[in-house]
């Protein structure tokens, strides 16, 4: 037992401003576990709770010379322990919002480059069936489904009765589906 342990808190607040590291010791000796069962029971984490409390006591060395109590130490210690744990807790909120937030960006944004790649890989599939259509047929496709013509205005520009345009547009559109037909059913199993 030291001397320090029978002096009165304002005593030892007076020797702690004048630098004094018994009397730091001994408060830190004296106030250590109430403030520690404090932050335990709020945090639920001991090494956390030990933390904030040589966080705290750190700072009171610190500011020793500067430190102006309008109540009790106990009082002003457990002010300090109730405000930074509550730091602490908004703190990991603030991380667990954020680790949400690029957990479902980076799903969204997984689930936008899939789809991207599965649309360009329909685009090649579509682009390389349009190919081998036969000659008339494909450019009749061409015509309607890339530049917009219309019906009559593919008979006019290729010199052909409407009623062909309409038997070349059919053979393609058949051809067309029945090449992608396992595309979309691979597609309709794999999409969500």
């Amino acid at each position: 037992m030291t001397p320090y342990s029978s002096y009165h808190e304002e005593r030892l607040l007076t020797l702690l401003k004048e630098g004094d590291e018994a009397a730091f010791t001994e408060l830190y000796n004296r106030y250590w576990d109430k403030l520690l069962v404090v932050a335990i029971h709020r945090l639920a984490e001991i090494e956390e709770a030990r933390e904030i409390v040589q966080d705290i006591f750190y700072r009171l060395w610190k500011r020793r010379e500067t430190l102006q109590l309008d109540h009790s130490l106990n009082t002003y210690l457990s002010v300090a322990v109730k405000y930074e744990v509550l730091n602490r807790l908004a703190a990991k909120n603030r991380q667990k919002q954020f680790s949400t937030y690029i957990a479902r960006h980076w799903q969204e944004t997984a689930q936008e480059t899939e789809n991207y790649i599965r649309f360009n890989e329909l685009q090649k599939e579509l682009a390389s069936l349009v190919n081998a259509l036969p000659e008339k047929c494909r450019i009749v496709y061409q015509l309607s489904r890339e530049k917009g013509y219309s019906q009559k205005e593919i008979a006019t520009e290729l010199s052909i009765a409407e009623k062909t345009v309409e038997a070349h547009l059919s053979v393609a559109i058949r051809k067309l589906k029945t090449g992608l037909s396992h595309l979309f059913n691979a597609l309709f199993f794999i999409l969500p």
